[in-house]
This record gives C-alpha cells, sequence and structure tokens, in this order.
C-alpha cells in the first residue's frame, strides 16, 4: 500500500514537471513570437522612412541642384540602411541615414522658397511621424526583446531554454560609435 501511495506521488509530481515545462515552452514560444513581430514593426516603419525619403530628395533637388553632395549622401545611406541585416547593422545604418537626412532638411534654411513649398513641407511632416511611429516601435521592439531575453535566462527555463533553440536576442541600438557622438552636447551658435 504505500508503494502505491508513494507511485501515486511520484507520477503526480512528475505531471506537474511536465505541464510547468509545456507552460514555460509554451511562454518562451509567445514572448519569442511578439519580439518577431515587434522586428517586423520596426521593418514596416523603416519600409515607410525609405519610401519617403526618395520624394523628399527629389522635391529639394529642384530648389537646391547644387547641393548635389548633400543629396548623394542621402541616397547612399537610405540604400545602406535597405540593405542592412539584423538589429545591430539595421541600427548602425539607420544612425548615418538620420545624419543625412538632418543636413538634407538643414538645407531648407539655406533655401527660402524650398522651406516654403507645400510638397516639401508636407514630406517633412510625413517623415516627422514616420520617426515618430519609428522610434515608438523600437521602443517596443527593445521591450519585447527584454521581456523575451528575461524569460530564457531566468531560473528555471534557464535549465533548457537553449536546448530547446531558445537563444537572446539583439537589441536595436545605436551602437557604441553613435552613442559616443550622442553623449556630446550639440553646440548652438547664433
Amino acid at each position: 500500500m504505500r508503494w502505491a501511495a508513494m507511485e501515486w506521488v511520484a507520477l503526480g509530481v512528475a505531471a506537474v514537471l511536465v505541464l510547468y515545462a509545456v507552460s514555460t515552452y509554451n511562454g518562451l514560444v509567445a514572448l519569442r513570437a511578439r519580439a518577431s513581430q515587434a522586428f517586423a514593426d520596426v521593418d514596416v516603419q523603416l519600409k515607410q522612412r525609405h519610401d519617403l525619403i526618395p520624394n523628399l530628395v527629389e522635391t529639394v533637388k529642384g530648389y537646391a541642384a547644387h547641393e548635389r553632395g548633400t543629396l548623394d549622401a542621402v541616397v547612399q545611406a537610405r540604400n545602406a540602411a535597405l540593405t542592412a541585416q539584423g538589429p545591430a547593422q539595421q541600427a548602425g545604418a539607420e544612425a548615418a541615414l538620420n545624419g543625412a537626412v538632418g543636413r538634407l532638411l538643414a538645407l531648407s534654411e539655406a533655401y527660402p522658397d524650398l522651406k516654403a513649398s507645400a510638397n516639401f513641407q508636407e514630406l517633412q511632416a510625413e517623415l516627422s511621424a514616420v520617426e515618430e511611429k519609428l522610434a515608438a516601435a523600437r521602443r517596443f521592439f527593445n521591450n519585447a526583446v527584454a521581456e523575451y531575453n528575461a524569460a530564457i535566462q531566468s531560473f528555471p527555463a534557464l535549465l533548457f531554454s537553449r536546448s530547446m533553440g531558445f537563444s537572446p536576442r539583439e537589441f536595436f541600438d545605436v551602437g557604441e560609435g553613435e552613442r559616443a557622438r550622442l553623449d556630446v552636447a550639440p553646440s548652438v551658435k547664433f
């Protein structure tokens, strides 16, 4: 009788462990899917941004044709951003694109007719809206990655998460070089 009770207890413990493992696995799968979906959302915003930039460049070309270097830099940065793979490489390419677009938008100060152009203003407003959505999508992605990474590195999931194919994901980060540049206060001259 005593062995029968111990067998039931052992069976019960085994069943609880199996249920816990299945539940943990399903939770990790859901977190991984959420991180992947969040990265896809970042890609959607990047595509919108990349689609707007040629229109902005063409608009500026009409007003500032001799600013060829700035226009070429924007096109090259956009092309590099389109071919970047993974969060780290995309973050670096997008940082370069941000700088090039910033220089392009600064041209509007040098060309009052461009600044007054309704088409330019509309494109600038659309780009600003996309930038806000992109920042939100990046924050959501990084949050999803943080939750996922924390889940696979927490005990007891840590014991089997790697063997089941769960590995840490990269954050969408500006990188060390860009971070050093961002840490320097901008100089403002009047």
